[in-house]
């Protein structure tokens, strides 16, 4: 099954929309408790359904397109390709934790984690390498199977909320105000259509093809799971284990899902 570009937009969308509603919960006070109770338990979520997509679904697919394109069954045909995924998961580490400074989901409301807005904008800037590989990462899975595609828009979806609410925290804890966290949402929820619709309609120009993009975008999204959010999970759980067992959870739910496309897509 083909994915059309309106289909890949509107996943580029709502993950887009998904940025901008974790930033504006932050408002709503009844609303923001609520949402921060149960934070964690979503990063986990995340985390755990991210990382089975990338060693389930994304990884098997990166190795069988090079097998095909070298015509091999040699593991020298799969270093190149695992060359990328390294270049993408340290692409990322790159962007978000040398240029830009590490801050913890949503801690910088407090008066205690007041930052410099130069520190806050630095580290959104941090954020959208990887927000660019979110879209990328959609639209190159969706381009080889439309099943890929979708598991990959919902690992993409269920980060989406915490990291709006963590650049919200972000531009608040540097003294902004409603206006600048939608702007700021808004541009890092943008970066992920574009990804979409660069690797759509002038990747294959430049050479991003899906054997390229895919393997770069594995290694950015194994980043964001296993290097972003796990230790935040780690950092926010503490001692409730209920946090630890939501990975679980979130790995549980990749394979309901999966098994259910299979099912609905080859029926």
């Amino acid at each position: 099954m083909n994915t059309s570009l309106a289909q890949l937009l509107i996943f580029g969308i709502v993950a887009a929309l998904a940025n901008v509603l974790g930033g504006l919960i932050l408002f709503p006070v009844g609303v923001h408790k609520t949402y921060k109770k149960i934070l964690k338990y979503i990063l986990a979520l995340g985390a755990g359904f991210m990382l089975a997509v990338s060693f389930i679904d994304v990884l098997p697919e990166v190795i069988e397109l090079w097998l095909k394109k070298t015509n091999s069954q040699t593991a020298e045909a799969l270093i190149f390709p695992m060359i990328l995924l390294l270049i993408g998961y340290l692409l990322t580490q790159f962007f978000e934790h040398t240029i830009a400074p590490h801050f913890h989901l949503g801690e910088e409301v407090h008066a205690e984690y007041l930052i410099s807005t130069s520190s806050a904008y630095t580290a959104i800037g941090g954020l959208l390498i990887h927000t660019f590989f979110d879209g990328v990462s959609i639209a190159a899975a969706a381009q080889v199977d439309y099943k890929v595609g979708i598991l990959v828009f919902i690992a993409v979806f269920l980060h989406k909320f915490p990291e709006g609410f963590t650049i919200a925290s972000m531009v608040l804890a540097a003294g902004k105000g409603r206006k600048e966290v939608l702007i700021a949402t808004s541009l890092v929820g943008l970066t992920t259509v574009l990804g979409v619709l660069i690797f759509y309609f002038i990747g294959a120009n430049i050479g991003l093809t899906v054997a390229y993009a895919l393997p770069i975008a594995c290694g950015v999204t194994i980043y964001v799971a296993a290097s972003d959010l796990i230790p935040e999970v780690n950092h926010h759980g503490g001692k409730r284990p209920l946090v630890s067992m939501s990975v679980f959870a979130g790995v549980a739910l990749f394979f309901v899902i999966h098994y259910t496309l299979r099912r609905v897509l080859e029926s």
